[in-house]
């Protein structure tokens, strides 16, 4: 693990997300009946997530149900847990109650410990018969429910001390007698009006479980596994009469898997997503309420999603995952910490009239709701005016409009409540919650430009983002620079020099380019944490995701319709939105049953210019420009080649001249479409063994430079996206750079992106009295001006991660599903175009029947039909007309005949209409 909470296994970057759990402890709740009478309850939760109830019925009688099904008495329980009658009645606060529905029955079962026990293990393991008291039956019951159900751990007790008012010491972790009788009083006094049901949503009967504890858990799993192998070790020792060491019998094999299939298969360790430095520091920061022992996306309330008052300082409102997890990921707000006693705590200023001092103190959910919190806006008090002397403000889960006199504590920051990506939207009080969200999502998707740029508009926390995300290079001491080049800096100071390497090219898991650029001349001093180089998406320190571009709200012959952006020539000729981007290419060589797999530049059979770029033994060279089909690295695999599979001229060579034909196929490492670039790596990777063979890994990395093109993806930071859906020439010397429709912000409440163009980047040539926030502009064709004045400045706008050259395919034929016959889908699988019913329909509606008829014959699943058309086309001759039903139909009458059912259909003749009985 470094320094930045990540972990790296087996070379990969690995974060483990914060888990939300109930905190265990005792929670009571109220449910109407099918009589629509109140039926109270109380939950225990254990440390680790098993549950059991109290019940109280109609007759004041209560229950324990260890079970969803069984239910036994709470005397029986308290019987079986080690107490008497005297003891139960002198341990409650209404022995009366408990007293009533004692009958003759009940003093049978807890006449003795071991009647009570029988009675709880009978009800508890749903066991037929009359079961035998004995030892072995007390240690199964203690086994399975008094150490498994019943242990609450430090957490639990204090949330158990602090609900029920006892006093039982810290290290005793498990449920007491004390605890069931002190929560059935608890119960009680509900069913009789006194006291509160608990809110199971707020944050003060929640728990995080970090990183710490989903390793301990591990660890305590791999001790028992390591236990099972000693005992496994110890018995195979004794039955071979041999005397084991230590060595052998404390390994570390178990604890190494238990850790690796933790961060390779646990679903809340996750690979670090490395797109730009601000999605590194909000992934680690997210807090989830799923994984093992929490919620599904299917099964959550939507009352389990929504916003809670006890957010507000410690989970973002707005920054959440979209679709099926909405409000079930969160992230962490900008100053909330862990706790202790792992919950969310906040800090706020104390406002204290005999003090002058600021006192700041973090307090844990529920600690606050005892106070009147004013907003970290209100820092200052006109009280010359009327309106300033009432400040809003919360308490107990309430907001509401008080007097200053009356604030007890203050937020320390007006953007406390929110995550780091929601912190970063300027103008956040204008903007729609959807499109704040929106906006928080998109800039984690922003791509690292070539030529980055500061946000002239920004919210203050551009800089602090970047230092905390660990993409700047510091200086670790203060010093002065002795020596400089692109990938080290060498510092003095305190009579040694220190060397600082710098990320130069090198590949995120997105594909993205991360490099740090140097910001410091040789000779300088430094001190201590200054900044010595930028890195990817940082400029001057601060953070840097985007462009500053002159654009127009304006629609323009309607080529930005639907959210479609235009873009000029400028963008693409000036490098304006360039990004870099690296991939990957991997082969392994590996010994098969006819030999070794041999790495080489002799491939038979293919041309030239695809071997052009290989070197002498068979590997791309560094600095090479390869495109579509090259040969990256040339690759032979050894195989049996029968008598019978050879060629007619294949024996003809071996029987007269006696060249023996190659027993080796090609299975070379190619460039795939969309791979074009430059060669910047070659990684040729040997695992050391003392066997003659060892596998060999080659790894290549190829560089491409990427414009912007029609059908990239770009974004405002206010939830404003769309597609780049043309391109204009720069002849046409239209003053923008980006064009869009002015009507979209109105529609979609994102008026702070107006406020970001003109308010706060106003030049002094773009206001005209006129138009008063607006400008006219010409057009650059025709020199004349636009019929409507518009609004134009310089927001912001991101370049994201959604680019065309990733998703755009294309092909004349492929693969096609074994059983329907129909192209696969997808762009890996090389798929075709799929046209379903939805399609269908829109076809109809347009009237389009020989389109319609193409698609679901030539093009889908006619086999005949697809076969002669590929012919007719290369030989240039009349596409015939599909003489039978396609394989969709045949398919159905299929399914039909499962279904016992007969089918019998006949084709109608096109010429005479007559019925042609051909076979379908």
């Amino acid at each position: 693990m470094n320094s930045l909470g990540t972990s790296i296994v087996n070379g990969i970057y690995r974060i483990v997300i914060n888990q939300i759990l109930q905190s265990p402890g005792i929670y009571y709740r109220s449910e109407l009946d099918h009589n629509g009478i109140s039926v109270y309850t109380g939950t225990i939760i254990s440390d680790w997530g098993g549950r059991s109830e109290l019940e109280i019925d109609r007759k004041a009688r209560i229950w324990a149900r260890v079970s969803r099904k069984q239910k036994i008495s709470i005397l029986v329980l308290s019987s079986a847990m080690g107490l008497n009658l005297r003891e139960i009645l002198e341990n409650v606060c209404y022995p009366e109650i408990f007293l009533s529905f004692l009958n003759d029955k009940e003093r049978k079962k807890i006449g003795s410990k071991e009647n009570s026990i029988l009675e709880f293990y009978q009800q508890f393991a749903c066991v037929g018969g009359d079961p035998v008291f004995s030892e072995s039956l007390c240690k199964e019951l203690q086994k399975k429910f008094f150490q498994q159900r019943c242990e609450l751990g430090r957490i639990g007790r204090r949330n158990m001390n602090r609900k029920l008012n006892l006093d039982i010491p810290q290290n005793n972790t498990f449920l007491l007698p004390r605890d069931i009788l002190a929560a059935a009083d608890h119960l009680i006094g509900l069913k009789f009006g006194m006291g509160a049901l608990d809110d199971m949503n707020h944050l003060k009967n929640k728990r995080i479980r970090s990183v710490a504890d989903l390793l301990q858990d591990q660890f305590g799993l791999a001790l028992v596994r390591l236990e099972n192998v000693v005992r496994g070790t110890i018995c195979g020792a004794i039955r071979h009469k041999l005397i084991p060491t230590p060595q052998n019998l404390v390994t570390s094999p178990p604890l190494t898997t238990t850790y690796e299939s933790f961060f390779g298969l646990h679903p809340l360790s996750q690979v670090l997503d490395r797109t730009n430095p601000l999605t590194q520091i909000v992934h680690g920061r997210k807090l989830s309420y799923l994984g093992p022992g929490g919620l599904t996306g299917r099964t959550a309330s939507f009352r389990i999603r929504d916003i809670h008052p006890s957010h507000y300082g410690r989970i973002c409102p707005i920054d959440t995952s979209e679709g099926i997890n909405v409000g079930l990921i969160g992230s962490l707000s900008i100053h909330a910490r862990i706790g202790h006693w792992g919950s969310l705590e906040s800090p706020f200023y104390e406002i204290s009239e005999r003090s002058t001092g600021v006192r700041m103190l973090y307090l844990s959910p529920g600690s606050d709701e005892y106070y009147m919190v004013a907003a970290g806006n209100s820092l200052a008090l006109n009280r010359d005016i009327q309106e300033e002397q009432v400040v809003p403000a919360r308490y107990r889960q309430e907001f509401l409009t008080i007097a200053w006199e009356q604030v007890h504590l203050r937020s320390i920051f007006p953007f406390q409540y929110f995550s780091i990506g929601a912190s970063l939207i300027p103008f956040i009080e204008h903007n729609d919650a959807n499109r704040a969200l929106m906006s928080s999502n998109m800039q984690r998707q922003a791509v690292p430009l070539s030529r980055s740029e500061k946000c002239i508009v920004g919210t203050g926390l551009e800089r602090q983002a970047a230092l905390d995300s660990g993409a700047l290079a510091i200086a670790e001491r203060e010093g002065r620079i002795v020596y400089t080049n692109t990938d080290k800096i060498l510092l003095a100071g305190n009579g040694d020099i220190l060397s600082i390497p710098l990320v130069i090219y090198q590949r995120s898991n997105k594909n993205t380019c991360m490099h740090q650029k140097l910001r410091v001349p040789r000779g300088k001093c430094i001190k201590k944490g200054q900044i010595l180089a930028d890195g990817a998406a940082t400029v001057g320190g601060e953070l840097a995701l985007g462009k500053n571009v002159l654009v127009a709200y304006m629609p323009w012959e309607g080529y930005n319709s639907e959210d479609a952006v235009l873009i000029s020539e400028r963008l693409v000729y000036e490098d304006i939105y360039t990004s870099f981007h690296i991939r990957k290419y991997e082969i392994h060589t590996h010994v098969t049953s006819q030999g070794p797999e041999k790495v080489t530049n002799e491939i038979p059979h293919l041309e030239a210019h695809l071997l052009r770029n290989l070197d002498k033994k068979g590997i791309v060279m560094l600095g090479s420009w390869v495109e579509t089909g090259d040969i990256l690295v040339g690759k032979l695999t050894p195989q049996v080649v029968k008598e019978s599979s050879y060629a007619p001229e294949d024996r003809l060579l071996r029987a007269i001249l006696g060249i023996q034909v190659s027993t080796s196929k090609e299975t070379c490492l190619k460039l795939p479409i969309g791979g074009r670039g430059r060669v910047i790596d070659v990684r040729w990777i040997q695992k050391r063994g003392g066997s003659s063979y060892n596998p060999e890994t080659i790894r290549v990395y190829i560089s491409q430079k990427r414009e912007i093109k029609v059908g990239d993806k770009v974004a405002g930071r206010h939830g404003n996206k769309g597609l780049a859906g043309s391109l204009l020439d720069r002849h046409y010397r239209i003053a923008p750079f980006d064009e869009r429709y002015e009507q979209e912000a109105s529609r979609k409440l994102v008026f702070s992106e107006l406020y970001e163009a003109s308010k706060q980047t106003a030049n002094p040539w773009v206001f005209e009295p006129e138009y008063p926030g607006k400008s006219r502009i010409f057009d650059g064709r025709t020199g004349n001006p636009f019929e409507q004045p518009v609004i134009i400045g310089k927001p912001y706008i991101l370049k994201l991660i959604h680019q065309v050259d990733d998703k755009i395919h294309g092909r004349s034929s492929g693969h096609y599903a074994l059983v329907t016959q129909q192209p696969l889908r997808g762009r890996a699988k090389q798929g075709g175009q799929r046209v379903g019913e939805m399609e269908v329909w829109a076809l109809e509606g347009f009237g389009v029947a020989h389109i319609l008829q193409e698609m679901l014959t030539y093009k889908s699943d006619h086999i005949r039909a697809r076969q002669e058309v590929l012919g007719t086309t290369i030989i240039g001759g009349t596409i015939p007309n599909p003489e039978d039903a396609p394989e969709s139909f045949r398919l159905l009458v299929r399914e039909l005949r499962s279904l016992a059912l007969e089918l019998n259909h006949f084709l109608v003749s096109e010429k005479n209409f007559q019925i042609n009985r051909k076979e379908a």
